[in-house]
């Protein structure tokens, strides 16, 4: 077996020292090494296929090169998913690894998790949640940079990064009143979550600005039979009730599980869509919200974009790459992350 070139193969190879070498490969070289110099350094790794040896590296630096997260559901299902696969690319490019634990919701599971991360010495610490919501930090987390994903802090003394559900909830409305609705429904998810409070306060503005009231709206739930339910009772003939219902042209949904269960009923009911009704829901649950027929307009939460955010302020505090300085993200600020609306075939004007 060949021997593995070291940083000092590399050395002799481009007639540099050994430290010039490491200047380069640790990204230090600007202000101390010659440009002609690093690229004669660079094009010798290339050549030696040299890989800098990262326990050595990280035990001259004090560092793991690793950052623990903690989560309270997200790993343990494929929901939300996203966020982490964000945060690992993110970290990964940087040359650091993620130790992540899920915690099932359990907090003695918490408390462990966040004592064994620093027990690994960890250089930074996440903690994501499934569902946006307000998590007060675990003490350990002040012992390194760290912040909330997809959670808050109600002390404002840790930095938050979540989804803008209010203007998400708006644009849900807004891509119905842009087609020319003015009858649509709302069937909200459960009153005791962020995320529904938030989307209802966007869906109520929009609406409101526009001078229009909903035809309905009532507290449906989350699941697909939940919006089934509901679609039964808002769509079906009306004939018996007095004063008589006004049916909606478009309704937006709690999320695309409740969309596709308003899409059940509509099949049920003889009602096309989008030519008789318009959907709208939220999440961009893939892979429901695509292989709807037609496909199903909705929401997305920026799951992703969250992770690679988180990732960004903590490089950041440990000083690495070209993010944004850490003193421009001070403890306890709340950064938002846009909620994008992506449009497929599930809304249309209304029939005439």
């Amino acid at each position: 077996m060949a021997r593995k070139a070291t940083s000092q193969d590399v050395a002799n190879h481009a007639g540099v020292s050994r430290s010039a070498v490491s200047f380069v490969l640790n990204g230090r070289a600007d202000g101390n090494i010659a440009k002609e110099k690093q690229l004669r350094i660079l094009a010798a790794a290339k050549e030696l296929n040299y890989t800098p040896n990262a326990v050595a590296r990280s035990l001259q630096a004090q560092r793991t090169h690793t950052i623990g997260v903690v989560t309270d559901s997200i790993a343990g299902g494929p929901f939300a998913g996203k966020l982490l696969q964000g945060a690992s690319n993110a970290a990964f490019s940087a040359g650091y690894l993620l130790l992540v634990i899920d915690t099932q919701g359990e907090e003695v599971r918490e408390n462990s998790a966040f004592t064994t991360l620093l027990n690994r010495q960890v250089d930074a610490m996440i903690f994501a949640s499934m569902s946006l919501r307000a998590h007060y930090p675990h003490p350990n987390m002040s012992g390194v940079p760290a912040v909330l994903a997809n959670s808050f802090d109600p002390s404002g003394t840790l930095r938050s990064i979540i989804p803008d559900e209010v203007t998400g909830g708006g644009a849900a409305v807004q891509v119905l009143l842009d087609a020319g609705h003015h009858k649509i429904a709302y069937l909200s998810g459960t009153a005791e979550l962020v995320a529904t409070e938030r989307r209802t306060q966007g869906f109520n503005t929009a609406l409101a600005t526009a001078g229009l009231a909903p035809v309905e709206a009532r507290e449906t739930g989350w699941e697909i039979n939940d919006g089934f339910a509901a679609a039964m009772l808002l769509l079906a003939d009306d004939a018996g009730h007095s004063p008589k219902r006004e049916r909606p042209t478009g309704i937006v949904c709690a999320n695309d599980r409740v969309a596709v269960g308003v899409m059940l009923a509509c099949g049920q009911l003889g009602l096309r869509v989008p030519q008789d009704l318009s959907i709208v829901g939220y999440d961009d649950d893939e892979p429901l919200a695509r292989t709807t027929v037609p496909g199903l307009t909705t929401v997305a939460l920026p799951h992703r974009e969250m992770g690679e955010k988180a990732v960004e302020l903590l490089l950041a505090d440990l000083g690495h790459g070209a993010a944004t300085p850490a003193a421009e993200h001070q403890h306890g600020e709340t950064i938002i992350i846009p909620c994008p609306l992506v449009v497929r075939g599930s809304v249309a004007p209304p029939a005439q």
